[in-house]
């Protein structure tokens, strides 16, 4: 199986060093720590530091405007009785916020108190949709099918025997920057499906599987099928370092172990599942990851060639980056990759062997990241999401603690994920008596006819189930909701079809 060899190409794997588009630069939102410039406390001899500022730029940008929603209108409610409050406060979010304020909420102040609540809301929405808009049009991350970052990721993975990266984190929004960030893999490169636990459905990813292939036979895409590759299938779990017994996963318990146990049965049966219906021939290869939420650093298990997978092997990448930070770049590079030929009892594949050298190597970047942006570990060691994504799509969240996740297609068969994220937002927000914002998505594929309609009627439909399964919530103005749709097949970003805020649509529904 022809792969690059590591150690002689540190360049190419140290990650994208092409200028991401740049941003106006925001003041720190007072909640983050005083940081430091990259590379001011002495970084890794692996670590992009190039692209850590440039990632740092779009972090502070998406993350700013929704820090500054809370201080924004605290302003605002000290308005409500002065002359010409409308335009003031108009103005006031137009300046500090980038998006006006809805008329139809502000206009009511002069007879009843302000609803702060349906203002918060809407701000929420509003930098949802100006960050959604930004990601699809300026590409920030370069991480588009086009760009030079995803063609070459992609031609790397099939060096490494692989024709498609699938990879389930776990719905917390502490791992929603998995992909982009700590693995450093461009988002197009990449199916990403997030779920409570990473338990992923089983079912759903067989009939991907069974696209994928197809696809291979009659369009040679991402390449032919005569090709000796494999579809990669990757769990990633979490775990917290410096508070393992309450800030692990919610969704077992916060017990580390049962976390990876339960990834790793998830990967065995869709493996099965795989074997059964197609043989063994058509099987696909497995890797279990680990990820710490307090320093992003990861935590491989090493399959053997046969995609066995021991829960009590792994490889560090934090005790790598400590065991290699005083070598040279190619130094480091050769033990990486000799650390992890050894991660296995059995040998492991010198493709998977590669691909994880890659991986451990990115994230080395990642762990300077947390290191030197916060000083430290993260924070915000718990939940600190702004807003619960539900449905299927979200293709421009790549940020840590920005978003919970619950995909599903109904709230019926995606409650448990849906109600852990409720029970998250009732700490977050509804103890400090703001609503739980919930944005609702559906992608489609505008090649198909009716596709488009039928997306807008999964948002209502979900829509509804939300308010009926959430009614007191919604009753006392705790639970807002925005229906959005997007075609998958455009890069466009999400299109507005409904919103509980809108006084027509509300009336409708």
């Amino acid at each position: 199986m022809a792969y690059r060899n590591l150690a002689k190409n540190a360049e190419r794997l140290k990650g994208p060093t092409a200028p991401m588009k740049r941003f106006a630069s925001l003041e720190e939102p007072k909640s983050n720590p005083t940081t430091v410039p990259f590379g001011t406390l002495g970084s890794h001899p692996l670590t992009n530091i190039s692209s850590n500022k440039q990632l740092q730029e779009y972090e502070k940008e998406i993350k700013g405007t929704f820090d500054r929603i809370v201080p924004v209108l605290k302003r605002i409610s000290t308005l409500q009785h002065e002359e010409n409050f409308l335009d003031k406060a108009k103005q006031l979010a137009l300046s500090e916020l980038g998006f006006e304020l809805p008329e139809h909420i502000l206009d009511k102040a002069w007879v009843r108190p302000l609803d702060m609540r349906a203002l918060f809301a809407w701000c929420v929405f509003q930098a949802h949709s100006s960050a959604s808009a930004q990601f699809f049009d300026s590409d920030p991350l370069n991480g588009s099918e086009k760009s030079d970052e995803a063609k070459s990721f992609q031609s790397f993975l099939e060096e490494c025997g692989f024709h498609l990266l699938d990879v389930t984190p776990c719905a917390d929004g502490r791992l929603a920057h998995s992909i982009a960030y700590a693995m450093r893999i461009p988002f197009s490169a990449v199916r990403r499906r997030s779920h409570a636990g990473a338990l992923f459905d089983i079912e759903r990813n067989v009939n991907r599987w069974i696209k994928t292939e197809h696809k291979r036979f009659r369009e040679g895409v991402p390449n032919p099928a005569h090709h000796p590759t494999r579809y990669l299938k990757v769990v990633t779990y979490h775990f917290s370092s410096l508070d393992p017994l309450h800030q692990g996963c919610a969704a077992h318990g916060s017990d580390d172990a049962a976390a990876a146990k339960a990834g790793l049965q998830r990967l065995l049966d869709f493996r099965e599942a795989i074997e059964n219906s197609f043989c063994c021939g058509a099987s696909v290869d497995l890797l279990l990851i680990g990820l710490d939420t307090d320093t992003d650093a990861i935590r491989v298990h090493v399959p053997s060639s046969e995609s066995a997978i021991d829960l009590e092997n792994w490889v560090c990448a934090k005790k790598l980056y400590d065991d290699t930070s005083h070598l040279s770049a190619d130094q480091a590079m050769q033990m990486i990759t000799e650390i992890v030929q050894k991660g296995s009892p059995d040998k492991p594949d010198d493709g998977m062997v590669a691909f994880i050298s890659k991986l451990i190597v990115n994230n080395i970047s990642q762990i300077d990241y947390v290191r030197e942006l916060h000083n430290g570990p993260y924070p915000d060691a718990g939940h600190a999401e702004r807003f619960i994504g539900v449905g299927i799509g979200f293709k421009e969240v790549h940020l840590r603690n920005l978003t919970y996740f619950a995909h599903l297609d109904t709230v019926e068969e995606g409650s448990p994920d849906l109600d852990v994220g409720i029970k998250i937002f009732k700490g977050l927000n509804v103890s400090r008596d703001l609503p739980i914002p919930i944005v609702i998505r559906f992608d489609y594929s505008g090649r198909v006819p009716g596709e488009r309609a039928r997306a807008i009627d999964n948002s209502e439909r979900v829509n509804n189930a939300i308010k009926s399964r959430y009614r007191e919530l919604v009753a006392d103005g705790l639970l807002h909701t925005l229906l959005t749709i997007r075609d998958r097949d455009q890069k466009v970003p999400a299109e507005i079809v409904g919103s509980s805020l809108d006084p027509v649509f509300k009336e409708a529904h």
